[in-house]
């Protein structure tokens, strides 16, 4: 008589399944309200949830494991792996956003805290976000942001106003408006994860024998950006540096 297969155990199976949903919880929950499938709530209580289970399952699928090996259940191996591998996978995903809990609470930054870009055109977007740059709120950016100052520039106004809204084209941004007479462009930058949409204005004016190009990045939800705003200012000096 044929010995019958040894069968994965219930534990296994239990690291395997909630290892992979707590993997696609992530994808689903920010993507499925970036196209407008899901609410915020509960697009954001799916990846927490998926943050959850995956700690859960890093903790099912050590011991798993270790049964594994001290009871010899070859069939608890290749499930525990890949349930474990699935728990990792979205725990790194998301490891970048535990970090960022550290950094300034604020959700509006800007190169000149003491004279900032304002917002013309797209101040009714931000809703519940009023965009009055506080003295708390450049305290707290000087704090946290020192590197992100005003950029100085060779060159007339005319000129880097042009490669001020090339660059914004550049980084996938969507210009609103521009107003070579002021200086001032606007546009709006959408997030991957979510599709928040952020606003920023760059202003361009001439100082002396300088242009200064100054920018300002708004979050139209929330109270903690986890550091998105800098992000994208950096990103915006770097591409400017660019030769």
């Amino acid at each position: 008589m044929m010995a019958q297969a040894e069968k994965p155990g219930m534990l296994a199976k239990f690291v395997f399944f909630v290892g992979l949903i707590a993997l696609a919880a992530l994808p689903a929950g920010a993507l499925g309200h970036r196209f407008g499938v899901l609410e915020l709530t509960i697009g954001s209580a799916l990846v927490f949830s998926g943050i959850v289970l995956a700690t859960i399952v890093l903790v099912l699928g050590i011991a798993t494991l270790v049964f594994v090996y001290t009871r010899r259940r070859r069939a608890d191996r290749m499930p525990a792996l890949i349930g474990l591998a699935a728990s990792v996978a979205a725990l790194v995903v998301t490891a970048p956003y535990y970090a960022a809990l550290s950094l300034p609470t604020t959700n509006d930054v800007a190169t000149n805290r003491v004279d900032p870009p304002v917002f013309e055109h797209l101040g009714a977007a931000q809703g519940a976000n009023l965009l009055d740059y506080t003295d708390e709120e450049a305290r707290v950016q000087a704090e946290g942001y020192p590197d992100l100052v005003s950029i100085r520039a060779s060159g007339g106004t005319h000129e880097n106003f042009g490669k001020a809204v090339d660059v914004a084209r550049a980084l996938g941004w969507d210009v609103v408006s521009e107003n070579a007479d002021t200086g001032l462009i606007e546009a709006t930058a959408t997030t991957f994860w979510f599709g928040f949409k952020d606003d920023v204005a760059i202003r361009v004016r001439g100082e002396d024998t300088q242009t200064v190009v100054d920018l300002r990045s708004a979050s139209r939800v929330g109270l903690h950006d986890l550091g998105a705003n800098a992000d994208r200012i950096r990103a915006f000096v770097e591409r400017w540096n660019d030769p």
